[in-house]
């Protein structure tokens, strides 16, 4: 029996290794645009590679239909990633907080395993093919790559990814070859992603940088809270926080609803507190300029703009300052408020949502409910998950499925 994979990333080595190792006697070429594989693996955890993580389950991804997840993290768990990751030789290091990474720290141990296993196993891989189109005829797959025919395939999988990074040659072209088939599409949209707000200082506070409460409202109504790093850019906001609260963010402006970020700075000092600590400040400098005394507070490019916002003089000094205007100041530090109207893209993006819709594909061995023999795994598949792991996991744990698929007659 002969098999395409589409995409060389880590769900479609995961199923060429599983399929192989179950049936010795097939014969799978893997395709992918870049001239080596798992370039994504690479670019993860900025380079140590956060392959996993100890917790997982169906709350951790988002989609049209995030139970889609459920079997496939059942049947391929952290313990079964484990044995996995045992069998090609590499060696883990769990993070308390649940990520997990090589024990090496270097996502290039990563793919140079999976690379030898692919190798030991004689599957063949070609790499550099840019895959343009494939036809079903007869029930047998034609792959058209380079300007080129590859012939005679039973069964396809296609586990390109689709377009965060395009910098690593990732593409939708996977959806384009989705479609033909049948498949319907969800909007695609950059996840794990900086965020652009409408706000005319952004520039004045770029490289702030400060561990906040963000909080996401949609349309006015309370959506998610996330503490963690905030940091300001010339377009509006990114750091870890951000990154993990755009999910959602952005999945709602991909649905054109009013999204705002508001930012607690000070979480641990309730509102009220934090005023009277401004106020007893301003009592003990009283001479003094206010946006002097608050650079005590906040960074010397946050005081300026919190003056501008609540309409207070820069030469302004703390005794002419009243009850009123403190309680401004506290409440706007409190809950800082931001308009996001854009994302930084795709280029700029860790992970892609949307994609193939799940409810066309079988949860148990991921084939196609429309087109029998043809298989989808990892992002192409309208799941995406949260930053630390989830999302790789998600691709070992599909490509598993497939390649248990694949390897049966």
């Amino acid at each position: 029996m002969k098999i395409a994979i589409i995409g060389a990333g880590a769900s479609g080595i995961m199923a060429a290794i599983t399929a192989k190792r179950l049936n010795k006697n097939l014969e799978i070429d893997i395709f992918d645009a870049n001239k080596s594989i798992g370039k994504k693996i690479l670019a993860s955890g900025n380079g140590r590679c956060n392959i996993s993580n100890t917790t997982i389950s169906n709350k951790n991804y988002l989609g049209e239909n995030p139970d889609f997840v459920t079997f496939a993290l059942k049947e391929f768990d952290f313990k079964a990633f484990e044995k996995f990751c045992k069998s090609v030789g590499l060696l883990l290091d769990i993070k308390e907080n649940g990520k997990v990474y090589p024990l090496s720290n270097e996502a290039k141990s990563v793919t140079n395993l999976l690379a030898l296993a692919l190798e030991n196993l004689k599957i063949n891989l070609f790499c550099e093919h840019f895959v343009q189109n494939f036809e079903k005829i007869d029930d047998k797959f034609i792959v058209f790559a380079n300007d080129k025919e590859f012939k005679s395939y039973d069964k396809v999988l296609i586990s390109s990814g689709l377009g965060a990074s395009p910098q690593l040659n990732s593409s939708e072209k996977g959806l384009d070859i989705a479609t033909k088939f049948g498949h319907s599409i969800n909007p695609t949209y950059p996840s794990l992603v900086g965020l652009q707000t409408q706000n005319s200082y952004n520039g004045k506070l770029q490289g702030v940088k400060k561990e906040c409460i963000v909080s996401l409202y949609v349309n006015g109504d309370f959506e998610q809270e996330i503490f963690g790093d905030v940091l300001f850019t010339s377009y509006g906001v990114s750091g870890f926080a951000i990154l993990d609260i755009s999910q959602r963010a952005v999945f709602a402006l991909s649905q054109f609803f009013d999204v705002e970020l508001r930012i607690n700075f000070f979480p641990k000092v309730p509102v009220n507190d934090l005023a009277n600590q401004i106020q007893t400040l301003f009592k003990n400098l009283e001479n003094q300029r206010v946006v002097d005394i608050l650079t005590g507070l906040v960074s010397n490019k946050i005081a300026p703009v919190l003056l501008g916002i609540c309409n207070i003089s820069l030469e302004t000094k703390a005794n002419e300052v009243n009850t009123k205007q403190i309680k401004a100041l506290a409440h706007q530090l409190n809950s800082w408020k931001l308009k996001v109207i854009d994302t930084q893209g795709f280029s700029h993006a860790e992970a892609s949502g949307g994609g193939v819709r799940t409810d066309e594909v079988d949860n148990k061995t991921y084939e196609s409910k429309l087109c029998k023999n043809l298989y989808f795994a990892g992002e192409v598949l309208d799941i995406v998950g949260n930053r630390g792991g989830y999302n790789l996991h998600f691709a070992w744990a599909s490509g598993y499925l497939v390649g248990k698929s694949l390897a049966t007659n």
